[in-house]
């Protein structure tokens, strides 16, 4: 099988960026990934971008933009939607064309621009990534149906909301340090547990934020990786993907991901590891109990232990879970979150560690991609 690895990653700060439209976003997230990977653009063979949702800036087909814009026709350009994993999906396609043999060198990117619409806009566009028919047509909001997961994970397992609260604690503290981070400040679990109930046990400071940004990778094969003399690449050892059920009602538990689990399945037995093996891992903290949810999921810890493990400060004996901040302190622009994630795990790698996890959901756990990277370290031969 081909050995494949990112040699460029370029991102924008995550944000309210109200002077960049979304083509804004897009071009400068890949211009960076392709300065980073010092090569030259008419070496992408193919782009690949994951975007959820025109409804935000009533501008669909983005693929053939962001490809005009960044001067890259006349190559294949394609939009992949997967709601929030929408830029891990972008990332595995784009993989798996350099896998088949057709392409060498692929972008694989992700924008979102989310802060233009008014009112309950972005709500509602965001619920359009459930069953409309029998939950958002009833009123159930994305915070509602996490909050009924919240609660039936303490309800098992005796989970409280000062754990839940301390995810959000330890990503904000864990981003003070990313330039690129929309919120750069420390909170405490009472900020937490005072700010407004949105729903019933989520707080405001328990939810992600909207958010505008891009983020794009450069992927290549080995034998393109030799020809350009590319140093410290950082390669893909395993992508697994996964569905499970779009409705709650349809699923066996709420209290677990069967798509994070079958996909992180899929991609340790590709990398051949395991879960003990990884040490840094970017999850999916869309609300602070889907960290936990993720943390027992990928195997980390045993299931109603991930209370128990984000006391420990996200950190157990091996892994560090969001050492950059997470989606709540990063900030969330959906379609861009799984492209950041590996983006942020490559500039780790570079510097140091030997494995990286990013766990990226769509919708309320429909949708999971599971991606293992490993540094030079990693690879034998």
């Amino acid at each position: 099988m081909r050995k494949i690895a990112i040699i460029g990653v370029g991102q924008t700060k995550f944000g309210e960026e109200w002077t960049k439209s979304l083509r804004d976003l897009a071009i400068e997230a890949g211009i960076k990934a392709i300065e980073d990977a010092k090569i030259e653009g008419k070496e992408i063979e193919a782009l690949y971008i994951g975007n959820m949702s025109g409804i935000f800036t009533s501008q669909e087909h983005l693929a053939a933009l962001a490809a005009d814009m960044a001067g890259l026709n006349p190559i294949p350009s394609i939009r992949c939607e997967a709601a929030c994993a929408s830029g891990s999906v972008a990332f595995r396609n784009a993989y798996l064309s350099i896998l088949s043999g057709q392409h060498d060198i692929v972008m694989a990117a992700g924008a979102e621009k989310m802060t233009d619409i008014v009112d309950a806009g972005a709500l509602n566009a965001l619920m359009s990534a459930g069953d409309q028919e029998w939950e958002g047509f009833v009123g159930l909001t994305f915070a509602g149906l996490y909050a009924l997961i919240a609660r039936r994970h303490m309800h098992e397992f005796g989970t409280t909301q000062e754990q839940l609260a301390l995810v959000s604690v330890n990503n904000h503290k864990n981003a003070l340090k990313n330039e690129y981070a929309q919120f750069r400040q420390e909170i405490t679990v009472e900020d937490v547990l005072s700010s407004p109930i949105i729903s019933d046990p989520l707080h405001l400071l328990d939810c992600s934020p909207i958010t505008d940004g891009a983020a794009a990778i450069i992927l290549a094969s080995e034998e393109a990786i030799k020809r350009l003399k590319i140093e410290n690449p950082i390669w893909v050892l395993g992508v697994g993907q996964a569905s499970a059920p779009l409705a709650l009602h349809d699923r066996k538990s709420l209290t677990r991901f069967d798509s994070t689990i079958i996909a992180a399945r899929k991609a340790y037995s590709q990398a051949k590891i395991s879960a003990k093996d990884i040490e840094y891992a970017e999850v999916h903290d869309c609300f602070s109990i889907n960290e936990i949810l993720a943390i027992e999921d990928l195997g980390f810890c045993e299931k109603g232990e991930g209370g128990k493990f984000v006391e420990k400060n996200g950190i157990n004996e091996v892994v560090k879970v969001n050492s950059t901040g997470g989606l709540k302190a990063i900030g969330h622009p959906v379609g861009a979150t799984g492209i950041r994630q590996l983006c942020d795990l490559t500039r780790i790698l570079r510097e140091k560690g030997k494995y990286g996890l990013a766990q990226n959901v769509g919708g309320s756990g429909s949708t999971c991609v599971v991606t293992i990277l490993g540094s030079k370290d990693s690879i034998k031969g």
